[in-house]
């Protein structure tokens, strides 16, 4: 049984009402701290409904959330970043015309001067240099507009800005791994790994595919019709074992379609 205190976020009976649609009917999770979760489902199990909800994108219809022990209701994207919480979405939110630094430091940017503030470039471009290094990301120039970038470099600076952040706890990525050749994916699934390791972020990770749900994370949800149906440690099973219980899953609900 899931209980508040026993892990970093933990959402216990989450259940969303689009007017007549029942997006999520009761979905419990748990979240460790430093764990990388996978969540795998068909379109519209709820997957997207259940990560809005923990990113501050919509509020629960009713259900309860627990972040570190203590009872939170996001209103807004900015509540749940102010307690710690990212959201990189599939379509990353860069700005393909401006520098990599100037994304480094999109709606965050550092000012300088007195009545006339100005943009502190030197600063921004310096610090984004810093914190690419560190994570080891390998940028030719922080200089470079985005769109210069290749599809694996888009991936990590989006990756990069998340997680500079102070007092990031929790990061939430949907198909982090899409439209990658393999070398590409390799390496942001090293960043991605690494970060979690290093940073002690904690992460869940949306992916239609069960090879990168393997290789990127610990544990693995599958979610259907609004639930999670099985929470299995990665060690514990495999793509063939998950394949298999999916099939069986989608037959299952096509013979109960069939029997209505």
């Amino acid at each position: 049984m899931i209980t508040p205190g026993d892990d970093l976020y933990v959402g216990i009976g989450i259940t969303k009402y689009f007017g007549a649609v029942t997006a999520l009917s009761g979905l419990d999770f748990h979240l460790g701290r430093g764990e990388i979760l996978g969540m795998v489902g068909d379109n519209a199990a709820g997957k997207s409904t259940l990560i809005k909800i923990l990113t501050g994108y919509e509020s629960q219809t009713d259900g309860h959330l627990f972040l570190e022990g203590k009872e939170v209701r996001f209103r807004t994207v900015s509540e749940a970043r102010a307690h710690g919480i990212e959201t990189i979405f599939q379509d990353l939110a860069l700005v393909n015309q401006l520098s990599v630094y100037h994304n480094l430091f999109l709606n965050r940017e550092v000012v300088s001067g007195g009545r006339l503030r100005m943009l502190d470039n030197k600063a921004m471009r310096r610090a984004a240099r810093e914190y690419l290094d560190e994570i080891r990301v390998s940028i030719p120039s922080v200089d470079l507009p985005v769109e210069k970038l290749s599809g694996g470099q888009r991936q990590a600076i989006a990756v990069a800005r998340a997680t500079r952040q102070e007092g990031i706890k929790i990061l939430l990525l949907d198909e982090p791994l899409s439209a990658m050749g393999a070398k590409e994916a390799t390496q942001i699934a090293d960043l991605v790994r690494r970060i979690s390791a290093e940073k002690h972020v904690s992460m869940i990770i949306i992916d239609h595919n069960y090879s990168h749900i393997f290789e990127l994370c610990d544990r693995v949800n599958v979610v259907e019709q609004g639930r999670v149906t099985l929470d299995q440690m990665i060690e514990d099973t495999s793509v063939a074992e998950l394949s298999e219980f999916m099939v069986n899953a989608y037959r299952q609900q096509a013979d109960k379609r069939g029997e209505q």
